[in-house]
């Protein structure tokens, strides 16, 4: 089997379900072909999902060290080191994203979380609006999102979210 097909049988295994087959088929397509983009992307996205942040940064780190404008590495990198709660770190990597494409609404909505956590409400909900702005579902989105919990009864918060 080519490294293609394995990769497709790899996607189908992971639209699946079954994340630890499609994690084994990443890795053949990765013996095959060490800098395949997307299957290293795939591997941490699963890394991420079975809650190893630090071994998903690790491989984000080398996708983006070959794409340094791969935009799903930042911001998947960015959402581990987030759950991580290093968010200044988090930040960095939303930020990167913004400057490759600014209205980004993902980058955006997560470095307002990511604020919110840090404690920089201000900010936070300046760059919630700007999301809200771009796309209405984040209104919503906030409302309900454990990261916001702890500014629920501020006043400018409520305003963007009701």
């Amino acid at each position: 089997m080519s490294a293609t097909e394995i990769f497709n049988h790899g996607i189908t295994e992971l639209n699946l379900g079954n994340s630890k087959k499609a994690l084994v088929l990443f890795n053949r397509v990765l013996e095959l072909i060490p800098n395949h983009v997307d299957a290293m992307i795939k591997k941490a996205n699963i890394f991420g999902k079975f809650g190893k942040y630090v071994e998903a940064i690790s491989i984000y780190d080398k996708v983006i060290e070959i794409e340094p404008q791969n935009v799903l590495a930042l911001i998947n990198k960015g959402l581990a080191l987030h759950y991580l709660a290093q968010y200044k770190e988090a930040i960095v990597c939303f930020d990167e994203v913004l400057k490759i494409k600014s209205n980004n609404t993902t980058a955006l909505y997560n470095k307002s979380s990511s604020l919110a956590r840090q404690g920089n409400i201000k900010d936070s909900l300046e760059v919630l609006e700007q999301t809200i702005k771009i796309h209405y579902s984040f209104k919503y989105k906030a409302k309900f999102d454990v990261d916001f919990e702890h500014i629920k009864t501020n006043n400018d918060f409520k305003k963007l979210v009701l």
